[in-house]
């Protein structure tokens, strides 16, 4: 575990002294001044929309409603 630590401790401490960084890539040149994307505008929509209040109606007997939602029905 020190061994470990010890050598990640080194790498940063030798990464941290580099004589030169390395230089970041040029993106002016890369970059588009005309965006020629097509988009449309996003309307709101409502997440609630369409939900209905399923809540529970009421201990029944459970072998009813098993029969109620078998395949045979």
């Amino acid at each position: 575990m020190k061994t470990c630590l010890l050598s990640g401790a080194t790498a940063l401490a030798l990464g941290g002294c580099a004589y030169e960084p390395t230089p970041l890539p040029v993106i002016a040149v890369q970059l588009d001044p005309a965006d020629s994307a097509v988009s449309s505008t996003i309307a709101y929509q409502d997440p609630l929309a369409g939900y209905t209040y399923r809540g529970p109606t009421g201990p029944r007997d459970w072998r009813t409603v098993n029969e109620e939602q078998s395949e045979a029905n």
